[in-house]
């Protein structure tokens, strides 16, 4: 079963900086576009970034325009999230996801799913 799993989330003061990645058991994310979401306390979840099959496209949410990076390394096979001036309303469980599609939007069809990595941005 292919996993993926997510990792750079941590405690970070408003105003700093992350770097989240996401790697997967096999091959998958090399050939499918790839999304990041994120659920905050007592929030729905929420489509945050969104990276091509290449890598040359990105789609972000309005909140994380100008803030966030989405890049991968299809070598790799890893996919990054890198997230600056981070605000207090930024602290949510982070998750990547992708599936059997080059989508890669908020409604892309993605069907694999990582466990989360926790992001929590003090004021």
């Amino acid at each position: 079963q292919v996993q993926l799993v997510e990792s750079g989330g941590g405690l970070v003061q408003a105003g700093g900086y992350l770097r989240l990645s996401c790697v997967s058991s096999g091959r998958i994310l090399r050939y499918y576009g790839v999304g990041w979401f994120r659920q905050g306390p007592g929030k729905g979840r929420e489509f945050v970034a969104g990276v091509s099959r290449g890598g040359e496209k990105t789609s972000y949410a309005d909140s994380a325009k100008g803030r966030f990076t989405n890049s991968r390394d299809n070598a790799k096979a890893m996919v990054y999230l890198q997230m600056n001036s981070l605000k207090p309303e930024d602290t949510a469980v982070y998750y990547c996801a992708t599936g059997s599609s080059s989508d890669y939007s908020a409604d892309a069809p993605f069907n694999v799913w990582g466990q989360g990595t926790q992001v929590t941005v003090s004021s």
